[in-house]
């Protein structure tokens, strides 16, 4: 999935498994006498990103008047990836937008839309339900 792949990668997905693996040394030995149980007691949990925080605060930085809540096509132009026309069609195969969706833009882009925010909730975004 390349586009979505970038919206991921812009909004911070997957950042938390990159740092632990460059920055980790080799461990120190353990005492013997040590447990090991409680060792493992830390669980790492899926990394959750705060989607509308994000997009909140690239909206306040932005120029321009976007609306990310409702247009797909700000919502790209937030995270600075091209929304041309090509470019969300492209997105929309990508997602598997149904063929009847995909000869109406404004049909299209309300089903991308919707799409994009439930990927990201279910790639560990807390996306608010009232925007899916």
């Amino acid at each position: 999935m390349g586009l979505f792949n970038t919206i991921l990668e812009k909004l911070g997905f997957g950042k938390k498994d990159d740092a632990p693996a460059a920055a980790a040394p080799a461990p120190a030995p353990a005492p013997v006498s040590a447990p090991a149980a409680p060792v493992a007691a830390a669980p790492v949990a899926i990394s959750q990103v705060d989607v509308v925080s994000k997009l909140e605060a690239l909206a306040a930085a932005s120029t321009q008047k976007l609306n990310w809540k409702v247009s797909i096509v700000d919502l790209m132009k937030l995270l600075g990836l091209d929304s041309s026309l090509d470019a969300r069609k492209t997105l929309a195969t990508e997602l598997g937008c149904p063929q009847d969706k995909m000869g109406d833009s404004a049909q299209m882009n309300m089903w991308l839309h919707k799409t994009v925010l439930q990927k990201l909730a279910e790639n560990g975004g807390n996306t608010p339900k009232e925007l899916l």
